[in-house]
């Protein structure tokens, strides 16, 4: 288990390149499924959660050449079913949030998708019923082993299907519009996910010959075509990660420039941080952050009661930013609540951050108020362990505002979203060191 060092309260300074888009790059990856033909993928990133994705392809048989720092080829013309009854696709297969979405795919193509239950972050409850679900609704039987928490789908042809999700899941929505596409007639789906992740699916599966409209809407329209063919794909910049650089500025009180950032696809980023009394500037498709040596003051709603930030599906606030907002908010000259609506699990790091000083009430799981230091009284260091991605950057910014050297274990949770994360900080003046565990 490694292990980050950081020595807090170092103002920073320069400018940071965000990686590609990590929820993205899950549902993309998962599309080169669809077609025999090679498809180039650009602006991957080099990330825990998508080279165990690019694995799993290939133990499938996809065949995989890197031709570049973060672009890839896929040719999926020789693909191995046998390894999706495999033991050791069981094991590949768990260990991974995202390999969900190769059943969509597989489903179409092939008559049959197996996975089972996927990993990925211990937030809560992340149900797979609107995935399944959906391929039912296209023609689909079902079936789950019990025992082994094992998911299959098979279909001799699908068939097009009006369907109402029972909620607006962005992998479910993905999952299936890639069955969709090869199913024989009109598919319409309704209260689809329109994140720009998704958004980037379609656009890039109608390159392949799909026939997909309402792309960017909640009602998706989806006419079966016979097969797809090859393209070429660029990854759209991680939001999430943009939106942690903002709050990692504003807490070291540190002058940083976001580069190339694809401002039309931010939505409520931005506004929801100057909220928190953080000036956002938009310098071409840059971010800068000045340094905010005055601290930043939280905003009250029109009629004077406290601000309150929730998490919605797109266009409202994604619900991966809202740790990093809670930790951002304990510097502010204010108060706010934070209401995590998705996942009751997702708050329960406060703990780690009261023990560093924090004023914070965590009023059950779904909501907590954070009241502002003001930076009158710095975070104090302290030892602590990620529990999950999101909220170990959240640590990780907190230490870096904290006074004192902090130790944060189990960083392969926070490796698992972002790219040379220690690396890309120290070029931008952080001190933090990375200790191996072997």
């Amino acid at each position: 288990m490694a292990t980050f060092i950081i020595e807090g309260q170092h103002q920073l300074k320069g400018s940071i390149q965000p990686q590609g888009a990590k929820n993205e790059a899950l549902q993309i990856l998962c599309a080169v499924l669809l077609t025999a033909e090679e498809i180039t993928i650009n602006n991957i990133p080099d990330i825990v959660d998508v080279n165990k994705l690019i694995d799993l392809l290939r133990n499938l048989g996809v065949k995989i050449n890197k031709i570049g720092s973060g672009s890839y080829t896929f040719k999926a013309d020789d693909v191995n079913l046998k390894y999706l009854e495999s033991e050791a696709f069981k094991e590949d297969g768990k260990g991974l949030r995202g390999s969900i979405m190769i059943v969509g795919p597989l489903l179409a193509r092939f008559g049959k998708g197996y996975i089972p239950k996927p990993g990925g972050d211990k937030i809560g409850r992340r149900r797979l019923d609107t995935h399944f679900e959906g391929f039912i609704n296209l023609g689909a039987d079902f079936r789950y082993n019990k025992e082994d928490h094992f998911y299959g789908v098979e279909a001799k042809k699908l068939k097009g299907a009006y369907m109402l999700l029972d909620e607006a899941s962005v992998t479910g929505t993905a999952n299936i519009v890639m069955a969709a596409v090869l199913a024989e007639g009109r598919t319409t789906i309704y209260n689809a996910a329109c994140e720009p992740y998704l958004q980037q699916l379609c656009k890039m599966l109608n390159r392949m010959g799909a026939k997909i409209s309402g792309v960017g809407s909640n009602m998706l329209i989806i006419d079966g075509v016979d097969s797809l063919g090859g393209t070429e794909h660029r990854m759209l910049p991680d939001m999430i990660e943009i939106g942690s650089w903002i709050g990692l500025a504003a807490m070291t009180k540190s002058e940083l420039t976001i580069k190339n950032v694809s401002w039309n696809d931010l939505g409520q980023i931005p506004n929801v941080f100057r909220k928190l009394g953080i000036t956002v500037e938009q310098q071409g498709d840059d971010i800068h952050i000045p340094a905010h040596t005055d601290g930043y003051e939280i905003q009250s709603f029109i009629d004077g009661s406290i601000l309150t930030i929730s998490d919605a599906p797109w266009p409202g606030f994604t619900p991966d930013l809202l740790s990093i907002v809670l930790v951002v908010a304990t510097q502010a000259r204010g108060s706010v609540l934070i209401h995590q609506k998705m996942f009751e699990s997702r708050l329960f790091f406060v703990d780690k951050l009261i023990d560093m000083g924090a004023k914070i009430i965590l009023c059950d799981p779904h909501r907590a108020t954070v009241i502002g230091h003001d930076f009158k009284s710095s975070l104090k260091a302290t030892t602590m362990t990620s529990p999950d991605i999101r909220a170990g950057v959240s640590l990780l910014i907190a230490a870096l505002s904290a006074k004192g050297k902090s130790t944060i274990h189990n960083i392969e949770q926070i490796d698992r979203g972002y790219e040379n994360i220690d690396e890309r900080l120290r070029a931008i003046g952080a001190k933090i060191t990375r200790i191996d565990s072997n």
